[in-house]
């Protein structure tokens, strides 16, 4: 298992950091929204003591080093609005997921892929995987223009994956892997 080291992560505008307690009912904002939901793998929230429930289960995946669920904090006014994580590390292969999700009001505003693209050089700078992967359903193309953004590429299509409700999805799978990352960050600087 991973250890999380060089925590938080610092942008322009956010600070990447450990979700703890007290941030419960934002997390939960965040995870209620119908919108936020749509095309998430599980239901919303329907009660602050599901978020609780949540954060303490994300303090401990961090402490066991099982997976990495940051906080996007605003930096302006210290507002959590949205979470990105790391998980599913899978050691031998030097690889692991990615997700992620942003409240609906601060949707549009570039938070999100300043946060993934600080994300995902953690992921292949202290972690040293080579690859990550992410796991969308192909409706959401928001979704899918952030990670193209990044540079991951949608390597397949997993029919009727996912059963949340009484609804059944599909799933784009994407992938990126580490040189891919640092190509991109080469012609980005050149």
């Amino acid at each position: 298992m991973p250890t999380f080291g060089s925590l938080p992560l610092v942008t322009p505008r956010l600070t990447l950091r450990p979700l703890v307690e007290a941030d419960a009912p934002a997390f939960f904002a965040i995870y209620s929204h119908p919108e936020v939901m749509r095309f998430w793998s599980s239901p919303p929230l329907t009660d602050v003591a599901q978020a609780r429930k949540s954060v303490l289960a994300i303090e401990e995946g961090y402490r066991c080093g099982d997976f990495l669920q940051l906080g996007l904090e605003r930096q302006r006014d210290a507002a959590l609005i949205g979470t990105c994580t790391i998980f599913s590390f899978h050691a031998a292969s030097r690889r692991a997921e990615m997700g992620y999700a942003l409240g609906r009001p601060y949707w549009g505003a570039g938070y999100m892929h300043e946060a993934l693209t600080a994300l995902v050089h953690y992921a292949f700078g202290e972690l040293n995987l080579h690859r990550l992967e992410a796991d969308i359903d192909p409706r959401n193309r928001a979704s899918a223009r952030t990670l193209e953004r990044l540079g991951f590429q949608q390597e397949g299509l997993l029919r009727e994956r996912w059963i949340v409700g009484d609804e059944i999805s599909d799933t784009a799978w994407y992938g990126l892997l580490c040189w891919e990352w640092q190509n991109n960050l080469q012609i980005t600087r050149g």
